[in-house]
């Protein structure tokens, strides 16, 4: 269970649009909250002990956690911070697969390489993408967060906002803390509540991980054979195909139809190959029936990628394509494969509220891409998509700047 999810990044209005990036649905503002006062936490943290108690969960439990629980005003602050301006997908994964990261995920395979490759046998996971997962969470440990847990989650489960969500959260970390004998000043992760090596939220926690160095304990905090182990498990549980890649770059041919591009439009490779797609060295892509999408996270200036089964179950983990694309070329470049063909190109960043527009002027003009909420999720790329073809532009769903002045002018001319 993750943070976060597809953000779009959006540019100045007179300058190329960029692409989406990432947060999550998860923390997406849903419904309006009220103020979060002391007395409206203190009712609250006493309805969540009562509930506590209906679930089973030891009363030393509960008061060991809730006792001298506090509101943490930051956490508030951190879930209602929504960016004016949000990184380009390049900026992102420039800032995460990076040599530092490359070498210390090498050396990482070296040092657990009993423990991986057990774990690759049992759970059909490569080592190499377990140690990428673990080098983007918390760079391999080093960092795993500071925030005190219980307060955290229970400062967002007495707000409004979410407060469904995060009391079961809290609920079941309550039960973690009864089922592994954990101290509540040792659980120490994210703001949201992600903890250990892994940074897994506790209903993942509970339900995914196992005990790696059998000492009948789950120590996602100090034991890495447990982090490692429980990742395994939870990529295999989410359905991780053994044998299979995440998936690989492409060379597109010249008047290639971008109308095929996006997660929801899944062909074989044999489909892919009649298409003229190539491999990047130009070899011929194997004629299977196995599928693929083809996604473009710059748009058609930027490198193309064909992607399989696994790479759907990174964005499980993470459900963010930005995410499993990091996650996919740090673990090959921890192996030793080459950087991508084709460079990313250099896009600068744009305000969220211009996505808001287009996203509006798209549903105006019959596109339906849902809410307008600046998220540059599947619904928009397909309702920009939609609209470049009925322009006779190039239908990469990507927002450039012809984009947004012909959507404008289009919802200038239907009111006429």
């Amino acid at each position: 269970m993750r943070k976060i999810n597809m953000i779009s990044v959006i540019m100045k209005k007179t300058v190329t649009a960029s692409f989406v990036l990432f947060t999550s649905n998860l923390f997406a503002q849903t419904t309006p909250s009220i103020e979060l006062t002391e007395q409206v936490f203190s009712q609250c943290v006493s309805n969540i002990k009562q509930k506590a108690e209906t679930a089973g969960i030891d009363s030393n439990v509960i008061g060991h956690a809730l006792d001298n629980v506090k509101l943490i005003e930051k956490v508030l602050e951190y879930d209602r911070n929504q960016p004016e301006f949000v990184q380009t997908f390049p900026a992102y994964l420039n800032k995460r697969v990076t040599q530092w990261r490359i070498d210390k995920g090498r050396e990482m395979l070296q040092k657990h390489k009993a423990l991986l490759n057990e774990l690759t046998d049992k759970y059909g996971v490569p080592a190499h993408y377990l140690v990428s997962f673990w080098g983007l969470e918390t760079n391999f440990g080093s960092y795993k967060g500071k925030m005190p847990i219980i307060d955290s989650l229970a400062t967002l489960a007495c707000d409004q906002r979410r407060s469904k969500f995060f009391t079961e959260e809290l609920l079941t970390a309550l039960k973690l803390m009864q089922r592994e004998n954990l101290n509540k000043e040792k659980m120490l992760g994210s703001w949201a509540g992600a903890m250990g090596h892994t940074q897994f939220m506790p209903s993942a926690y509970i339900n995914y991980a196992v005990d790696g160095d059998d000492d009948g304990l789950i120590d996602l905090w100090d034991s890495e054979p447990d982090a490692l182990s429980s990742a395994a498990n939870f990529l295999n549980k989410l359905g991780w195909k053994k044998g299979f890649i995440w998936g690989r770059e492409v060379t597109l041919p010249e008047n290639f139809d971008y109308s095929y591009a996006g997660k929801d439009s899944s062909k074989s490779l044999t489909t892919w190959s009649e298409f003229g797609v190539l491999k990047v060295n130009d070899a011929q892509i194997p004629k299977s029936d196995i599928d693929a999408s083809l996604i473009l996270p710059t748009g058609a200036k930027g490198p193309a990628f064909l992607v399989y089964d696994n790479f759907d179950v990174i964005m499980r983990w993470n459900n963010s394509e930005s995410y499993a694309l990091a996650v996919g070329y740090l673990a090959d470049r921890i192996i030793g494969k080459p950087e991508w063909h084709k460079a990313l190109p250099d896009l600068p960043n744009y305000p969220i509220s211009d996505m808001v527009d287009l996203q509006n002027g798209l549903n105006e003009l019959g596109f339906d891409v849902g809410k307008a909420d600046g998220i540059m999720g599947p619904a928009t790329r397909k309702g920009i998509r939609q609209f470049q073809l009925s322009k006779n532009l190039l239908a990469d769903g990507y927002p450039d700047e012809s984009v947004f002045t012909n959507v404008k002018e289009a919802v200038i001319d239907t009111q006429k």
